[in-house]
């Protein structure tokens, strides 16, 4: 997934992620397939009204379907509701601590750069990653549009997602986003998992070859990361525990309490504070 730094300032100059309007009659969400062919067509006649090209729309919901892993994923997210003991043991926290210190030593150069730039240490950018994607080892395989389409007909998030999409079909539309790309089961893309509203506002080209790469660019994607929980609030030298100035910025990332948690536990364990 690349996106050229000059043309992400564009998108966010063009108001893509400051309150993309919706339309009033927005389209009938649902909770089974039965009725997503139908959204679609809907959906796409507002999008148009919108000012979303033909094009655009043809290309990107050419191979849109419902996607059922979608669904099971976003109903199954169980392992949230954990205890903190619990979770660190389902999603292998110590493993992430144990392998995140090395990577942190293998890439110090790197992330001495970025908390220069960004104010944010190692540790909660690498627990994020660890725990996102084993370190870019697996970033998914399901259709990023139909993903995020899906869950935009689905009822239970419909308005946050449909966000999402009017982000997705922007990037589409300028050549940033191949309608074919794959992710995780929510539209999540890259190395830390960026929604496509994430990508625009907070992706940093931070390797300087003139394009933003969140998942074939290491450096791209943690500089993003960092810069995501600095444009959360992250304060350069507050601590990030339960408390603490920046623990708030940490949970920008993701509103469960117990993912929260692990993040900045993992993060101490890697900076050794």
């Amino acid at each position: 997934m690349r996106f050229t730094k000059s043309g992400m300032a564009a998108l966010v100059a063009g108001g893509l992620l400051l309150g993309m309007p919706l339309a009033a009659n927005a389209a009938s969400c649902g909770n089974t397939s039965a009725g997503f062919e139908n959204w679609v067509q809907e959906f796409k006649r507002e999008a148009q009204g919108q000012g979303v090209s033909p094009s655009t729309l043809d290309r990107a919901f050419a191979n849109v379907h419902y996607n059922q892993p979608t669904i099971r994923a976003d109903r199954g997210q169980k392992s949230f509701k954990l205890s903190f003991e619990e979770f660190m043991k389902k999603r292998g926290g110590q493993t992430i601590i144990n392998r995140g210190k090395s990577m942190k030593q293998a890439n110090a150069a790197l992330f001495a750069k970025i908390q220069k730039r960004f104010g944010v240490p190692p540790g909660p950018i690498i627990a994020i990653w660890g725990m996102e994607t084993g370190f870019g080892s697996y970033m998914g395989d399901q259709h990023t549009l139909s993903a995020v389409s899906t869950l935009a007909y689905d009822c239970r998030r419909s308005a946050f997602f449909t966000e999402q999409l009017y982000a997705a079909l922007k990037l589409v539309g300028e050549g940033y986003l191949s309608p074919s790309a794959r992710g995780a089961a929510h539209g999540e893309i890259g190395q830390t998992q960026f929604m496509p509203k994430n990508v625009v506002l907070y992706g940093v080209d931070e390797d300087g070859d003139g394009r933003v790469d969140l998942v074939g660019s290491r450096a791209d994607a943690l500089a993003s990361t960092a810069n995501f929980l600095r444009g959360h609030g992250w304060q350069p030298g507050a601590g990030y525990q339960p408390g603490e100035p920046n623990f708030s910025a940490i949970a920008g990332w993701n509103d469960a309490k117990v993912y929260q948690q692990a993040i900045a536990y993992i993060g101490q364990q890697i900076d050794g504070k």
